[in-house]
């Protein structure tokens, strides 16, 4: 008969971020342990709150099946002695599978007569199989970890009970202190301990005591809480989706509400509301039909209705004081100077072996003009860029920063303009924090985008300066995010940019100058080149490109960023064409021939006089024509001249030996081939093309 199975570990309050990624964990790992352990089911629930995670199992059979199984043990001669007695090895072998040799049999196997035996293993019952089920428990991992009392066992948060039932038994149990049970705890103020009979009455028990153990149920009823208050106010609130999760995941029973604040505070950058409310209130903003924000807000309760106006009034004196705070740090901040704030940068240290945060931004001045000539900014843009990459970093020293970092670039926007600043200049100081994450919003200016990429660049080349490069998965300052995010603001912008040539005239830049810029870089860094590499990678990756194809292009002796991936485009489009195969072989020939030619007599010069055939003559006359076009074409056009290459190539093998013995004849095939290879690494190194 099938049972049914609910697993729930009772806790202190968990962080909202961990419960979700924690439910999905012991999830996987009951399903795993479950089918580790022969034992089937239908399927796997899951509820969550930040003081429970959660399962329930259906259809569990009463114990394991039966299972025969085939053991092979040492060969006849090993095991029986000339006269049919069995040896110490056959008698050992049979004992640790718990028979006896009459159960011996034999079988052959590759020519080898080797000893059978048939063993039986009979299925234990379920519930005896499911106290293993607390190695899953202690098996849980978290982001961070604590113990309590005077054990050095470590969790997320303390455990304070255990429900293990499968159908109407308890799965006996123990950790630490706490015995499985059938005993699970409502809401903490409103509910009381609750009896459960068996898994079944799981959610409705606990939803009498006012827990809604459903996560998604949960976040649903939040949802449609808001948008009653929404929609009687004509009110536009966004749901942001984190947000969303994590006020879901700080209450058990939501009740959500309005509260308010004084209209005086709108006078402030609505940024500063927004994240007074959001990232430190856990509040959704209120706007109204034409998305201008209102004094008002909502939040979300754990609890009922009941006194829910000392809650409003409790969380509006809360925001007040915060919204206090960010009235007066804007006030006194407008009293500052820009020029007064980027003085105080030198006495900010960016990394004790880097220097000061002033020295970072007279490098990423360098830097970034270096960048903004060769991507082709104007003039008008260059001084742009100037003035910015000299104050760019002013709002870190101001009061608002201080004490709101998540708005550092945003105030500085903000400031900025109030001093009389440029537009542009003003939008490159916010953007040049862009992206903030791997998938985020990206610089939408000229002069932004440059700036994102020179500080970035300047962050990545000062710790690799200082021996300070991301291994395995240590990167403390997120010189991995901060690369692809330079590859991303590339790819987008469309610039030329070769990195290894950009990076050399960085540097030479940098080092030249007369003024101490705090650290030196390093001139040959191919750790860096790899390191730029492999974030290009990762993006190709992304874009779901063929992993042999991303070899290929990024393993080229093109340098261009946006050439590798329009290449990688390219072939990608390509490689379920009629002849993409034939075409890709032809040429990893030609490629792999000249990789043994000696360096010393690659010379790119055909003479025709030495020609023996037809066919000599026809790829001499192919490549001639196919190499004037190549520098002036797109990769497209490139990629389509050399596939034409491919019946010539292949009449070319057909009738012409290569490595003959006359060496000025070799030399001369050779130094054709190198040609068509030279052409074919410009746009990739064909021969990591897989074909099969």
């Amino acid at each position: 008969m099938a049972k049914n199975l609910l697993l729930e570990i009772g806790l202190e309050e968990m962080p909202a971020h961990v419960v979700w990624p924690s439910i999905k964990q012991l999830e996987e790992k009951v399903s795993k342990f479950l089918t580790e352990n022969s034992l089937t089911f239908e399927s796997i629930e899951t509820f969550s709150t930040p003081r429970r995670l959660a399962i329930r199992v259906t259809n569990i059979p009463d114990r394991q099946e039966d299972v025969q199984e085939e053991v092979k043990g040492p060969a006849k001669k090993i095991a029986q002695d000339a006269e049919g007695n069995w040896s110490k090895a056959a008698e050992g072998f049979v004992r640790g599978q718990g028979l006896t040799t009459d159960a011996i049999t034999f079988r052959e196997l590759n020519g080898v007569e080797y000893v059978y035996v048939t063993k039986y293993i009979h299925g234990k019952e379920s519930k005896e199989v499911l106290t293993g089920l607390l190695d899953v428990v202690k098996g849980l991992n978290f982001p961070t970890m604590t113990h309590w009392g005077d054990t050095m066992f470590e969790y997320i948060r303390p455990i304070h009970w255990i429900v293990a039932l499968l159908d109407d038994e308890v799965i006996p149990f123990e950790l630490l202190d706490v015995q499985t049970g059938r005993t699970t705890e409502g809401h903490r103020f409103l509910g009381d301990q609750v009896e459960l009979t068996e898994p079944s009455e799981y959610e409705g028990k606990l939803e009498e005591q006012f827990v809604i153990a459903d996560a998604h149920k949960r976040q649903q009823m939040i949802v449609s809480q808001i948008e009653e208050i929404a929609e009687k106010n004509n009110w536009v609130i966004d749901l942001d989706t984190d947000l969303l999760e994590e006020v879901t995941n700080l209450v058990e029973y939501p009740t959500a509400f309005v509260g308010e604040f004084e209209e005086r505070f709108l006078s402030v950058p609505e940024e500063v509301l927004v994240t007074s409310m959001k990232e430190h209130q856990r509040y959704f903003e209120v706007r109204n039909q034409a998305g201008m924000l209102l004094p008002h807000f909502i939040s979300v309760r754990n609890g009922n209705s009941v006194k829910l106006d000392n809650v409003i009034k409790g969380n509006q004196k809360v925001l007040a004081a915060r919204l206090e705070d960010g009235e007066f740090f804007f006030e006194e901040d407008k009293k500052l100077s820009i020029e007064e704030c980027v003085e105080k940068l030198k006495n900010v240290t960016f990394h004790e072996k880097i220097g000061s945060m002033y020295e970072k931004m007279q490098r990423v001045g360098v830097i970034a003009k270096v960048i903004g000539e060769r991507v082709g900014l104007d003039q008008a843009e260059l001084i742009d860029l100037q003035r910015a990459s000299e104050i760019y970093k002013f709002d870190l020293v101001t009061n608002m920063v201080g004490e709101f970092p998540e708005l550092q670039g945003i105030m500085g926007e903000k400031y900025a303009l109030l001093k009389g600043e440029r537009p542009a200049v003003a939008t490159a100081v916010r953007e040049h924090y862009l992206p903030i994450s791997a998938e985020g919003d990206l610089p939408q200016t000229p002069i932004g985008a440059v700036l994102a990429i020179a500080d970035k660049i300047d962050s990545v080349l000062g710790f690799f300066a200082v021996g300070m490069i991301p291994s395995g998965s240590n990167d403390p300052y997120a010189l991995r995010r901060q690369t692809y995010g330079i590859v991303r603001i590339v790819e987008a912008q469309g610039w030329t940019f070769p990195f290894t040539d950009m990076q050399g005239a960085i540097v030479d830049a940098i080092n030249e100058d007369v003024l101490d810029y705090g650290v030196h870089f390093n001139r040959d860094q191919k750790e860096f080149i790899e390191f730029f590499k492999g974030r290009m990678r990762q993006r190709l990756q992304i874009n779901n490109v063929r992993h042999d194809i991303i070899d290929a292009v990024v393993d080229s002796s093109q340098d261009d960023l946006v050439q590798i991936f329009r290449t990688a485009q390219i072939f990608d489009q390509h490689v379920t064409d009629e002849h993409f195969k034939e075409a890709m072989e032809a040429l990893t020939r030609v490629i792999n021939l000249t990789k043994k030619m000696n360096p010393a007599t690659i010379t790119y010069k055909v003479d025709p006089k030495l020609f023996e055939n037809d066919s000599e003559q026809e790829l001499y006359e192919a490549v001639k024509e196919a190499s004037d076009e190549f520098a002036n074409q797109s990769m497209a056009e490139n990629y389509q001249t050399l596939t034409n290459l491919r019946p010539v190539i292949e009449r070319y093998f057909n009738a012409t030996m290569i490595m003959v013995e006359d060496e000025k004849v070799r030399d001369n095939r050779l130094n054709q081939l190198a040609i068509v290879a030279r052409m074919a690494n410009a746009l990739a190194s064909i021969d990591k093309i897989i074909t099969k």
